[in-house]
């Protein structure tokens, strides 16, 4: 069986945009979300060496505005096909209804040659899913925006080869923080988002040892930092089996161009 090789990349990441590039071996590319403009994202696929015109679908994890705030206008611009759930595309962020492809929960869809895996999650969304892309022996996961590591997260976590992986906050840091007490109660519920801590642990307890990257993401510019979020992950030298690189994703600037 020949292998495929996967180029993966955070063109942005953090409480005020998300958006993620996948591109598998066959040459089909797709984004995760579109949380930054139109023009930043034409900006920084550029930086990676690719065109926006190559991008065959858009999938959208949820309807809050630091995943969708760019959708529109690139998918019009381009004509890229925009999938999500209904719940999600109640938020009417598409114009062109054309565009508009509604899935379920729970999908798992043949992609221009490769295999998209939706599955639900714990966020205070409508209907909030995060996306497993799969094509021959290698997978890569999205998951960003969760309140906690539910059984769907602990399986993806289990099958990666590649994750992308929120670690928004740091508990302390959150509750000595500036936000008003009812924000600190909903970042730190189980509709809220995975601090550093839960994080860890998830891949401590799930990852499998083929696990080669994970990449920190949906990172707070106010309840965490770098340095704190990366201690974190020095809990997985408890696994002798698993040494993955964990590193990072920003709002400004898009990681490099992984290749799995």
């Amino acid at each position: 069986m020949s292998l495929s090789l996967m180029e993966v990349c955070a063109l942005s990441s953090g409480s005020s945009g998300n958006c993620f590039f996948i591109e598998a071996d066959n040459g089909s590319s797709m984004l995760v979300d579109v949380g930054i403009s139109c023009k930043q994202v034409i900006e920084r696929l550029d930086l990676i060496g690719k065109k926006p015109e190559k991008i065959g679908g858009i999938f959208i994890t949820h309807e809050h505005t630091d995943h969708i705030r760019g959708v529109d206008v690139f998918a019009r611009k381009f004509n890229i096909p925009v999938f999500a759930t209904s719940g999600t595309f109640k938020d009417r962020f598409i114009v062109d209804d054309e565009l508009v492809n509604e899935i379920d929960n729970t999908d798992i869809l043949k992609f221009k040659g490769i295999q998209v895996e939706a599955f639900s999650k714990s966020h205070k969304a409508a209907d909030p899913v995060s996306f497993s892309v799969m094509e021959k022996n290698k997978r890569v996961s999205v998951i960003t925006d969760s309140g906690f590591a539910c059984v769907n997260i602990q399986s993806h976590i289990k099958d990666a080869d590649f994750l992308f992986l929120e670690s928004n906050h740091d508990e302390k840091m959150l509750l000595e923080g500036r936000y008003p007490w009812p924000t600190k109660k909903w970042i730190k519920s189980d509709l809220g988002h995975l601090s550093n801590n839960q994080a860890s642990l998830a891949v401590l307890e799930h990852a499998p040892k083929k696990l080669k990257n994970i990449i920190l993401s949906h990172i707070s510019e106010n309840n965490n930092t770098p340095s704190v979020a990366l201690e974190s992950f020095k809990i997985l030298g408890e696994r002798k089996d698993l040494k993955p690189i964990v590193s990072l994703s920003t709002r400004e600037m898009p990681t490099q161009l992984f290749r799995i």
